[in-house]
């Protein structure tokens, strides 16, 4: 008969609580992959060390069966994708890479099937895809998809196209590609066979608004893009069937007095919590979190709040997989802060003493 001390079964409960939170870096003083310890009973942080020593892995990913992680780094000065093995006790084994062949990748995402990855390059402005191997190797890059134009709306920002997002329909069938110098969310059918991505669409988006990040509604029936300029969420109804995107309303995040109090603003991050009620974007130069409720039958947001996040310049943010608690990544300040969150409100709280120091955090991904 196994027994076990009180010592080690309180061990034991802390093993299997703790959640591993990995955070992206980039820019100055940015030193690699870090990886923390998160207890979602105390809504606690805490453990912060290097995980994996790579230049600018500024965005993070997992594979659909959480057994490996990606970025868009630059090894040995190379813009690619790089690729770890997550091992049991959370750290990270390097697994290979593979060079975006067209400059720095801004973000990068994973087909639910888990055969194929996307990356977007900002400044190139083009999606790549990449074949991922059967055990989630990353492999070759298949295709190179060059976005062209801009809507040189404004000048030193829409005169070219750049890609800054990439993303998935909920069944898999299309690939979703805000570009913030086109104005456009590009809409490509994914064709699992050949791993290529086939143009079928735009929604086009505020004029101006330079589209950043979306998410789809938890019914699927709406998306939710983020402005980066603007600092808006537009509402978007979405056609499971053709992947067609048609604009319905939009939403400031702050109003434009407050956004008047400060030099430069800029949209990052939007979530939507698992219930589907409530929406959340991040404003840098104001260091805020929006929180929206969301109408369930016209997808209209409506502001509910804007939470100070206690760091400056938020360029992520993130959500347990059960809604309770909000990480918001101050990227200038080099902190990580956690909000609790009222999941019939979807008001934000800020317990004290919820900080880490985290180096120029620019991404956080949680593994629960």
């Amino acid at each position: 008969m196994l027994r076990l001390s009180i010592t080690g079964c309180c061990l034991l409960l802390n093993s299997l609580c703790a959640v591993d939170v990995y955070l992206g870096t980039m820019g100055k003083g940015a030193e690699g992959i870090f990886r923390a310890e998160f207890d979602p009973e105390k809504g606690k942080l805490s453990n912060v060390q290097l995980a994996a020593a790579v230049d600018r892995p500024g965005f993070l990913v997992f594979h659909p069966e959480r057994h490996m992680l990606y970025a868009v780094a630059r090894p040995n000065e190379e813009p690619s994708v790089v690729a770890y093995r997550i091992l049991g006790d959370g750290s990270l084994e390097w697994d290979g890479s593979a060079p975006t062949g067209d400059g720095n990748g801004a973000h990068l995402a994973v087909h639910p099937s888990g055969k194929l990855l996307l990356t977007a390059q900002y400044g190139g402005g083009s999606v790549a895809v990449f074949a991922l191997e059967e055990d989630g190797g990353v492999g070759e890059r298949v295709q190179l998809i060059k976005h062209e134009g801009g809507s040189g709306i404004v000048p030193n920002r829409q005169a070219a196209a750049h890609p800054h997002w990439v993303g998935f329909s909920p069944d898999g069938r299309f690939a979703l590609v805000p570009d913030l110098g086109l104005d456009q969310i590009v809409v490509y059918e994914v064709d699992l066979n050949s791993l290529r991505l086939e143009r079928v669409g735009v929604g086009e988006t505020v004029p101006g608004g330079g589209p950043r990040h979306m998410r789809f509604s938890l019914d699927g029936r709406f998306v939710y893009l983020l402005n980066e300029l603007t600092l808006s969420v537009t509402t978007f109804a979405y056609n499971a069937s053709t992947g067609a995107l048609e604009r319905l309303s939009t939403t400031p995040s702050l109003s434009e007095s407050v956004q008047a109090k400060e030099l430069f603003n800029s949209a990052s991050e939007i979530l939507v919590h698992p219930n589907g009620r409530f929406v959340y974007s991040g404003n840098r130069g104001n260091d805020s979190v929006t929180v929206y409720e969301a109408d369930f039958e016209t997808g209209e947001l409506s502001v509910l709040e804007v939470e100070p996040i206690r760091g400056a310049w938020p360029r992520n943010i993130a959500m347990d997989a059960g809604g309770s608690w909000l990480f918001a990544g101050g990227m200038h300040s080099n902190t990580v802060s956690v909000f609790a969150i009222d999941t019939e409100t979807g008001e934000l709280s800020f317990p004290r003493s919820n900080v880490v120091r985290v180096p120029t955090v620019s991404c956080i991904l949680i593994n629960d």
